[in-house]
């Protein structure tokens, strides 16, 4: 720092050197030293003399230190200094807070100044690029100095800055990155820079609500407390304002990414609602803004009513009306509570209805529509508040037929409590629009013009509402005690309310025109008013009289004599003049109140002064002015013209709607049997597929038939091969008892055969026997010798084939015992088989038992799926049969639809005839200069569009 003292004056003798020259000398040294912490120490030196010499550094020190930029980026003081120094330039927040009051004419220059040295900095593009690289460094010292510099270039040239960083690579999705950051500064700067950098630039707002902004604004909003949050939450609420408002990409990216549903917890309050901070009160004012963005009558329908739903089903309106009916709010959060919930429910049935079924918690309970307007009729409620009612009631009566007619009936003679218990809206109303108080007047007559807004049934109910002024006068109706109210000369205020409420509802109202024209003293007043030469104030009343009579003549169905069209035109013509009459009446749509009303829905007035012009009677202006102006010129025979086209054209819609009826009917006849077909289609294929799975599950059944008998037959296989007790030596229990019978025999054989063999063996003994008695004689019987030789040869002959015969025998005798031994051994072993064989055949005796019960069981469930599926096969040849006789229906339906489309087509080629006549006649109304109305062509296209809708559903 020795350089930076010696540079600055220090403690030496000599004159001190002046600012512009010790900045000069700074400026030298960071350009031409080698030493970074020279270079440091100069631009240290450099901010601290920013502020007091502003000027002076921007002019000689900005190049130098944007040098410094791009060639120190290795060093991170420096590059802070550089920014903090760039950014004192810059600025103008830092001598705005030094201002004082003898010095705010400077303001201006300082302003001028800021916005030179931003447009210095921004000429090179490469600077917002480089500074979008410093912002991306995690240090704290580089990265919050150039959030700041960042923002304060927004400031001063935002639109040249937001497309220098829209055409960087990813410069939105850097500074994306921010609201990520750890450290709250730089996050809460970040938000700020944000604000800045979305205003005015939709596709920078784009890019942002794309980058996830809203997930993370939420995030920071939540976690900072949501209504009771500080600062933070404000910003946050701000920019998400920026990226919303007017914007429907970004409104339908909210929407659909359910965003809506996390507003709902902003507005939980307590019961204790007693203390709310001031930033309390500015978060929940910038809430209930964000979601009126969200339904705000200027953006799309659609888009409105699909926010206007979600609200709804996420609990959102629900909690707006338990903060409306709340006790404690401020006064400015329950005003904006009331505009916002009266667009949450603007045009929207659902809401709508939902409103209408609010109760205030009182005692007894009454609906909030009632609590609602007795404040509006209160003069003592603030003028805002009273504002806000009225919007509240004209929005909850937008496009909602069922809560008009509500509201007309308690006005009816039928439904007046006679009690005298509760008060309805309908005596609410009427309270304010005789009441003393102007503005109540006025607000108590826009709200009926609204109840009765495009609805000619209730203009003539109304016409039944009887008034009781005083005791023992007779009652009069409504309509003949504004008529005397208006002709009292009341304010103006009070006037122009009444006159509102008498024209729209005498607009598009015959019967009301003649009960109007029926009171001989409301022509007469209104051609005096119009006749007369009165101040300025007088005449927007004026415009407005001519505006009514200008109604009764145009919507006059000539019922009364005294007052047919002709006549009411003479009238004007002696009294007023046409000319004066048609000047008049432009006195309205040239007021400015007219224009400003006609701007938006809500009235927005400074004063209830102002209070003259609603914005819906703004738009019945604009569409009878023009069309008042030409009747007033028409001539009688014109007039009659015009009646004939009329009655034609009622007769040619009256024709068109019961064509439309006939198709109507046809159409639905063509939906019921559609969907009969449908049914009956959806039944055959549940049947079926019911038939698809029985037969599924009779296969299941057999399957299962078919695998029990396998691990059956291989159960009996495993106990025939335990033990080898089944099968032994390759003998089976067959072959076993064959063996038995075969033993049997043989043993039957060996007794014969030793029977013979005993047999033989007497034979033998009696040849022996023979033999000695045939020694002993031999001696004594010579003589017997000779001749009993041949006898003897053949004893012995016959001796030796026994002997021969004995051997075979004794021989066979052998072989048996030898087999018979064998078969003695074969059956000792094959006992103990036979008796274990008998134990195994019990046993398997016992499973054949259990198996035949199996399969007799699974016999019956087979025999009782077959007859299922028997009963479901007719069951399905009836569907079948069922569809058969429905084809024949659909093939005549479709026969009488071709008959009636041939009907139909003969019905067209009337309308063509009679269209052709309409167009003739139309011509030569046009000729006379009579104007046509093009509502016929509209109804006519509607049919061909129906009857082109019919022939594609016949197609179909």
């Amino acid at each position: 720092m020795s350089f930076l003292w010696g540079v600055m004056g220090g403690p030496s003798s000599g004159p001190q050197p002046s600012g512009a020259e010790t900045i000069q000398k700074l400026c030298d040294r960071v350009a031409s030293s080698t030493l970074l912490d020279d270079r440091r120490d100069a631009v240290r030196a450099l901010k601290s003399l920013s502020k007091k010499y502003r000027l002076e550094v921007g002019t000689q020190a900005m190049e130098h230190l944007i040098h410094v930029l791009q060639t120190d980026r290795s060093d991170s003081e420096i590059i802070g200094y550089a920014l903090d120094t760039l950014y004192n330039v810059i600025s103008n927040d830092l001598e705005e807070e030094e201002q004082d009051d003898s010095e705010e004419e400077n303001l201006t220059k300082v302003d001028d100044l800021g916005s030179q040295f931003t447009e210095i900095f921004i000429k090179q593009h490469e600077n917002v690029t480089l500074l979008l690289t410093l912002v991306e460094e995690f240090d704290f010292h580089v990265r919050w100095p150039g959030v700041k510099l960042l923002t304060s270039l927004l400031k001063q040239q935002g639109p040249q800055v937001q497309q220098i960083i829209l055409v960087s690579p990813m410069g939105v999705s850097r500074l994306m990155d921010l609201l990520a950051d750890s450290r709250e500064v730089i996050r809460n700067d970040g938000v700020l820079l944000l604000q800045q950098l979305t205003k005015s630039n939709a596709a920078i707002q784009k890019i942002v609500a794309f980058e996830n902004a809203f997930e993370r604004l939420l995030d920071i909003i939540t976690e900072e407390g949501n209504s009771d949050g500080g600062i933070v939450v404000e910003d946050c609420l701000l920019l998400l304002q920026n990226l919303l408002k007017n914007n429907n990409s970004n409104q339908n990216f909210f929407k659909e990414g359910s965003y809506i549903q996390r507003m709902k917890p902003w507005f939980e309050v307590g019961d204790d609602n007693c203390g709310w901070s001031a930033q309390k009160v500015t978060n929940l004012h910038l809430m209930l803004q964000l979601v009126r963005v969200l339904v705000s009558p200027t953006n799309p329908p659609g888009a409105t009513s699909s926010c206007q739903k979600a609200m709804f089903h996420c609990g959102l309106l629900q909690q707006l009306c338990t903060i409306l009916m709340a006790t404690g709010v401020p006064a400015d959060i329950l005003t904006e509570t009331i505009n916002t919930v009266s667009e949450v429910i603007r045009g929207c049935q659902m809401n709508q209805d939902y409103f209408a079924s609010v109760n205030a918690p009182s005692n007894p309970p009454r609906p909030a529509i009632v609590v609602l307007l007795m404040s509006m009729v209160n003069e003592r409620q603030p003028f805002v508040l009273r504002c806000a009612v009225l919007y509240c009631f004209q929005c909850f009566l937008y496009k909602n037929q069922k809560g008009q007619g509500e509201i007309v009936s308690t006005l009816l003679p039928s439904t007046i409590d006679a009690t005298g218990n509760s008060v309805s809206a309908g005596q609410l109303l009427c309270g304010g629009l005789f009441s003393t108080d102007s503005l109540s007047n006025w607000c108590a007559a826009v709200a009926l013009a609204h109840a009765l807004q495009e609805n000619a049934t209730l203009k003539e109910q109304l016409l039944r509402v009887q008034l009781a002024t005083s005791i023992g006068n007779p009652p009069v109706s409504l309509l003949q005690q504004c008529t005397n109210i208006l002709s009292q000369g009341s304010k103006v205020q009070t006037r122009v309310g009444l006159l509102m409420l008498l024209c729209t509802w005498l607009s598009n109202c015959s019967i009301a025109v003649t009960h109007f024209l029926h009171n001989p003293a409301n022509i007469p007043f209104l051609t005096g008013q119009i006749a007369e030469n009165l101040g300025e104030e007088e005449q927007l009343v004026q415009g407005l009289c001519a505006l009514l009579l200008g109604i009764s003549i145009y919507y006059n169905d000539n019922s009364l004599e005294n007052y047919r069209k002709e006549k009411l035109k003479q009238l004007i013509e002696k009294r007023i003049g046409r000319e004066n009459f048609i000047e008049k009446l432009g006195f309205i749509s040239k007021h400015e109140l007219y224009s400003r009303a006609a701007q938006k829905p809500q009235p927005g007035f400074s004063s209830p002064e102002h209070m003259m012009f609603d914005h819906e009677f703004t738009k019945l202006v604009k569409e009878l002015e023009g069309v008042i102006s030409k009747a007033i010129y028409k001539s009688s025979e014109e007039d009659k013209k015009e009646e004939e086209v009329k009655k034609t054209l009622e007769q040619h819609d009256n024709i068109v709607t019961q064509y439309k009826k006939v198709i109507r009917e046809q159409d639905q006849e063509l939906e019921e049997l559609k969907q009969r077909i449908t049914t009956l289609m959806s039944q055959n294929e549940q049947l079926q597929a019911t038939v698809t799975q029985q037969v599924s599950q009779i296969q299941q059944h057999k399957d299962q038939y078919n695998l029990l008998k396998v691990q059956l037959g291989k159960d009996i296989q495993h106990h025939n091969s335990h033990g080898d007790t089944f099968q032994m030596n390759g003998i089976q229990t067959e072959e076993v008892s064959k063996l038995k019978e075969e033993l049997e025999e043989w043993k039957n054989k060996h007794e014969l055969l030793q029977g013979q063999i005993r047999e033989k063996d007497f034979l033998i003994e009696k040849l022996k026997s023979s033999q000695l008695e045939i020694g002993t004689t031999e001696l004594s019987s010579q003589n017997s010798r000779s001749g009993g030789l041949e006898h003897n040869n053949e004893l012995q002959k016959e001796l030796e084939m026994l002997r021969s015969q004995l051997q075979l025998q004794s021989a066979e005798i052998n072989q048996l015992l030898i087999e018979n031994q064998k078969l003695q051994v074969m059956n000792t072993t094959a006992d103990p088989v036979l008796g274990d064989s008998g134990a195994i055949v019990t046993h398997s005796s016992e499973l054949e038992g259990q198996l035949e019960q199996q399969i007799k069981e699974l016999k019956s469930e087979v025999k009782a799926l077959s007859e299922e599926k028997e009963s479901l096969k007719q069951h399905l040849d009836s569907s079948s049969s069922t569809v058969a006789i429905l084809q024949d229906e659909k093939i005549k339906l479709q026969q009488e639809v071709a008959e009636s489309k041939k009907e139909q087509d003969d019905l067209l080629v009337l309308l063509a005839d009679q269209d052709q006549k309409l167009s003739a006649l139309k011509i030569k109304l046009k000729d006379l200069g009579v104007p046509v109305e093009d509502e016929d062509d509209i109804e006519s296209g509607d049919q061909g569009d129906e009857d082109e809708d019919v022939e594609e559903e016949e197609q179909e």
